[in-house]
Order: C-alpha cells, then sequence, then structure tokens
C-alpha cells in the first residue's frame, strides 16, 4: 500500500506507549495496533486530530506516502 503509517516513530520521538496514547485518545490498543500496522483501510478524523492533539504532531508526521502497486495489485492510475 502506499500509505505508510508512521505513528510508531512518533511514539518514539515523544516517548510514549501504545497503551498510554490509546486511553489518551479514547480508542483501544487493539484498533491503535491496528492503526500502527497499517492494516486499515481508514482513519477517522476526528480520531487523527486528537492523536495528533496528543502527540503535539501534523497530520503529514503520522502518515507518508510511497508510491507503489495499488493493493489489488493494479497499476493502473485510472
Amino acid at each position: 500500500m502506499p500509505i505508510i503509517v508512521t505513528l510508531d516513530v512518533m511514539l518514539a520521538r515523544r516517548k510514549m506507549r501504545s497503551r498510554e496514547l490509546a486511553e489518551r485518545v479514547g480508542i483501544t490498543e487493539a484498533n491503535l495496533s491496528l492503526l500502527k500496522s497499517g492494516k486499515v483501510r481508514g482513519v477517522r478524523f476526528d480520531t487523527l486530530s486528537r492523536i495528533c492533539d496528543v502527540l503535539q504532531c501534523q497530520p503529514g508526521d503520522l502518515l507518508a506516502w510511497e508510491p507503489g502497486p495499488e493493493p489489488d495489485g493494479s497499476d493502473d492510475p485510472a
């Protein structure tokens, strides 16, 4: 997938554990783990906003785009 979640990097920079972030944001540790691993298909803007508030960062600090094949294996940008 061309969208890479770099939440683990920001957690390390802030010296914060996933458990603490999940509690402060109001989501389960399981959902945070799925987000960190990139196994989610989307994230709600309000959740992203709360994560950014707690970590004092911008959404671009948590997400990166890398060119590559689409999840269905198609390289067709149409």
